[in-house]
């Protein structure tokens, strides 16, 4: 049976490697996905909305991004929160949706992705050496059996190390979508 503090740091190991590869979906690799704008703030009703509270994001095509508004007046709106981002985006107002088509990218601007891909992987592995800073003192707290303890330890390293090279993986797999032209 698991010892109830390497569940806790399983879990919690687990959620940053999710938060982080949630991350990287929102990174631009050419290819278009609504994560890369659903997070866009927007002035909507007197104050700031996600963009994904306040309309529907699809992507009809690989170099497209279509949002459609639940209110039409709110169109503008949307539009200049998608540049304030600035996400290189250009969004065009048609009516009741706004299109927005994904610029041909440059080698630097894959570059500048590659870079912050790598700076959100490394915030990733940070708080997870840090749950399992928190939780290896949580060990030694519980004055359990010298063997028990060891073992835990070894556990959590073990859990440690498996979530680090998950989020190398999906790190390694984010670079090569982005270096692939």
């Amino acid at each position: 049976m698991s010892h109830p503090l390497l569940v806790d740091s399983q879990a919690k190991m687990k959620k940053a490697v999710d938060y982080t590869v949630h991350e990287f979906s929102a990174i631009h690799t050419g290819k278009a996905t609504p994560a890369m704008v659903e997070s866009v703030m927007v002035e909507a009703y007197g104050s700031q909305m996600r963009l994904k509270e306040c309309a529907a994001i699809s992507t009809p095509d690989a170099r497209l991004i279509q949002v459609q508004p639940w209110d039409a007046s709110l169109s503008k709106a949307i539009a200049k929160g998608i540049i304030d981002a600035n996400l290189g985006f250009n969004p065009i107002v048609d009516g009741k949706i706004i299109r927005v088509p994904l610029p041909d990218m440059s080698r630097e601007r894959r570059q500048e992705f590659v870079k912050t891909a790598h700076k959100l992987a490394e915030e990733g592995r940070v708080h997870i050496r840090s749950v399992r800073r928190d939780s290896i003192e949580a060990v030694k707290k519980a004055k359990l059996p010298e063997d028990e303890t060891k073992r835990l330890e070894k556990e959590i390293q073990t859990a440690t190390d498996a979530a680090i090279k998950s989020i190398n993986d999906h790190l390694a797999s984010k670079e090569k979508d982005l270096l692939t032209v």
